[in-house]
């Protein structure tokens, strides 16, 4: 399975609140995003990992170009106008795949809870996708999921049907009828990745619901110190 990373995000909001450098090449616990990313996806089996930058982000691609993995790393260079676009990109350097997962470069998670969801979608072959998600909200436009009792998603919305909502979590694993809907939203001039979600639910595509416990993203400087505690709670 490839496991891929958007990585071509300008990072405004840290740069806004002073943060100097690269948003993928913070460091939490000492350990960059980046790096983190792929430690996890080595961990979990990743037969191949491919990243997408921006045009500008000449100090990430040096440091991506420097690394030794024991897989296949392919690094694609281009500036998008969105997050959809960048996972169009990463998926026509790789047109023969049938399995990926994709996250973007700020996602916090527990690695265990990680594990756990990948081999929940290894195992149920006849999904076309499993999304990850999370009823700890701290997002400044949460996407809701709305699922059944099977964990099966009926529906994505920008506001919450549920008593007990559920987030999408920015982590998906999809199968070849889900990749190819990338496509579809692409001709049809979308341009957000919850807009794809929505499209793939439109679509009558089969798509799990699997909970973590809590997910977050670095978008401010104050997250970096959040993200910290989180992994260290876990950790001890």
């Amino acid at each position: 399975m490839l496991f891929a990373i958007i990585a071509a995000g300008e990072g405004s909001r840290l740069s806004n609140e002073g943060y100097m450098g690269l948003k993928p090449m913070v460091k939490i616990n000492g350990e960059m995003m980046i790096d983190r990313l792929i430690r996890i996806f080595l961990a979990n089996n990743a037969s191949s990992i491919a990243v997408i930058i921006n045009e500008s982000s000449l100090e990430l691609a040096a440091h991506l170009q420097q690394l030794s993995l024991p897989v296949p790393l392919q690094i694609i260079t281009k500036t998008t106008p969105s997050s959809l676009h960048s996972f169009h990109e990463l998926l026509q350097a790789s047109p023969e795949v049938n399995e990926v997962c994709l996250s973007t470069t700020d996602t916090i998670f527990d690695p265990e809870e990680f594990a756990g969801y990948i081999q929940d979608f290894r195992e149920n072959g006849q999904l076309d996708g499993s999304l990850a998600v999370t009823t700890f909200i701290d997002d400044e436009s949460p996407l809701y999921v709305d699922f059944d009792e099977k964990s099966l998603i009926s529906q994505i919305t920008d506001a919450p049907v549920s008593f007990s909502p559920s987030v999408s979590g920015g982590i998906y694993c999809l199968r070849q009828s889900a990749i190819s809907t990338v496509s579809t939203a692409i001709d049809k001039n979308l341009n957000r990745m919850r807009n794809f979600q929505r499209l793939m639910i439109e679509s009558g595509l089969q798509l799990k619901a699997y909970n973590f416990s809590k997910i977050m993203d670095v978008d401010h400087l104050s997250d970096i110190t959040k993200a910290e505690q989180f992994l260290t709670e876990i950790q001890s």
